[in-house]
């Protein structure tokens, strides 16, 4: 009851008009952001966030505006997947096996409508489960010490990697890199300079805000200038609405199998949207056995993997509201937000901030009714959009990020810091050095310091307190094991999926 009365109050401050006004705006952007190939929920927050400050948005409306972005760009991922064979980022890379092969029949009204339901119904699931589970976790994470959050951090440094992530050494690699940047300033406990260079710029440290844009909306628009810089491409056809009422009840239990497996890969660090949505495709697939015509248009094998990925993407909230660890790239850049708006996540949070913490609960839940409104009558609205030349995309996008930085602080070199962190971006992504974890590091490594400076001096400098405890050794061994794994499973994971792929349809 107590659980339910604070929903109240988040329904309270969601369904303000002002609120309400900017969770549309960020559902119909995120959908548009989402349906563009390569962009993604994380590049479609980060370019946001420097409009939420231009805006002078407070810490709840601001939060709502972008968690609505995040969802919505996890809706739009399908658009492309369906219409071109083309991911609109990497959770949506199984719709492409069945939804462009409806497409290609004529069903491609049915193939966005379907996959519009079962993405409602996977982040509806995944936002009941965040309800149930966050503040059941808040709760026990209060009995965390210094040395238990140290091994937790460590964790998700391990882990964020994924298990499907390609080379662990260059997690290890981007993740020491964030953790070195984050030290740069004067030392709090002891007033000491270090990597500033003289700098004044720097003594106050660098503003990962800077880092995020940089590292993920420039790089992405340099991405852009080198491979889609061509004219805009064919139009395309959606077709009439044939989708039967029968037919969509038929999917029910796929929606809810996939909705409730993508929200357990949500809540574990690492894991993310792409593996919720392939357990869910590969699970149903199982399920259905010889009945089902998988890779050739089979309505199921678009249902299930979006009500996975929209399930993980509620369920990786959960470790960042209540841990500060974010369960994936697009958490770890809300994490970042909020940090910046002077806000602690964590178990405090839910007492401390209640209203911001609820506030987006409440606001996911009305969210993914509005996405549902949007995605399915004005879905031409967003197909006509793959038209559009990225040259006349380009221009703004960049605007907005300039502008949005520019207005934070007033400084040019924040601007000249920013486009240096974009070129290095690029760079890195051509090494396939991922990003999320160079973010992870900025943002964790000052709590990751402070919690070993409370430690050592709690136990008078005996090491061993980071193993006394055996919260902290559970910690540690399932940190182990995030590294190993990677190297273990991640390679089979992918041989199944590049199988799967192979076994669908073939662009033209």
């Amino acid at each position: 009851m107590e659980t339910l009365g604070f929903l109240m109050d988040g329904f309270a401050v969601a369904l303000t008009p002002y609120n309400l006004m900017y969770a549309l705006f960020g559902a119909f952007v995120g959908t548009l952001i989402g349906c563009l190939p390569g962009l993604g929920p994380a590049n479609g927050v980060a370019i946001m966030i420097p409009l939420a400050f231009t805006l002078g948005l407070p810490p709840e409306t601001a939060m709502i505006l972008l968690t609505s972005v995040y969802a919505g760009a996890m809706y739009g991922g399908r658009i492309s997947s369906i219409l071109l064979n083309i991911p609109g980022d990497e959770p949506a890379m199984m719709t492409c096996l069945d939804g462009y092969p409806m497409a290609q029949q004529g069903r491609a009204a049915d193939a966005l409508a379907i996959s519009a339901v079962a993405s409602f119904t996977g982040g509806l699931i995944g936002t009941i489960g965040l309800i149930m589970l966050a503040p059941i976790l808040a709760k026990f994470a209060l009995t965390f010490g210094p040395a238990e959050y140290f091994a937790l951090f460590m964790l998700a440094f391990a882990t964020l990697g994924g298990i499907t992530g390609k080379n662990p050494m260059k997690t290890v690699i981007a993740a020491t890199l964030g953790i070195m940047i984050s030290t740069v300033g004067i030392d709090i406990a002891t007033g000491t300079q270090r990597y500033t260079f003289g700098i004044l710029e720097l003594y106050e440290g660098i503003d990962f805000i800077l880092a995020i844009v940089g590292l993920f909306a420039i790089s992405e628009l340099l991405f852009f200038v080198e491979a889609r810089m061509g004219g805009g491409r064919k139009k395309m056809i959606v077709g009439k609405l044939t989708l039967s009422f029968r037919e969509l009840v038929s999917t029910i239990p796929t929606q809810l199998r996939g909705g409730v497996l993508g929200f357990i890969a949500g809540v574990l660090p690492g894991a993310g949207a792409s593996l919720g949505s392939f357990i869910a495709y590969t699970l149903e697939k199982q399920v259905v056995g010889r009945k089902g015509n998988f890779g050739k248009g089979d309505i199921r094998g678009v249902v299930a993997p979006e009500a996975g990925n929209n399930g993980a993407s509620s369920g990786a909230l959960v470790p960042m509201l209540t841990l500060g660890v974010p369960g994936s790239g697009t958490t770890a850049v809300l994490l970042a937000m909020l940090i910046s708006l002077n806000v602690t996540p964590g178990p405090l949070m839910f007492t401390q901030n209640a209203d911001i913490v609820w506030g987006v609960i409440a606001a996911l839940l009305i969210g993914n009714v509005l996405l549902l409104v949007l995605n399915i009558p004005m879905v031409g609205i967003f197909v006509r959009l793959l038209s559009i030349p990225p040259m006349y995309l380009l221009p703004i996008v960049t605007m907005v990020a300039f502008v949005g930085v520019y207005s934070i602080s007033h400084s040019t070199f924040d601007l000249y810091f920013m486009v240096a962190f974009g070129v290095a971006g690029y760079f890195l992504r051509k090494l396939d050095i991922p990003l999320v974890p160079i973010i992870l590091g900025l943002l964790l490594g000052p709590e990751m310091e402070k919690n070993l400076g409370h430690a050592l001096i709690i136990s008078d400098g005996d090491w061993m307190v980071l193993w006394s405890s055996p919260l902290a050794i559970g910690f540690w061994l399932v940190a182990g094991l995030g590294l190993v794994l990677p190297a273990l499973v991640g390679p089979i994971l992918r041989r199944r999926m590049q199988a799967a792929m192979k076994e669908g349809p073939v662009s033209d």
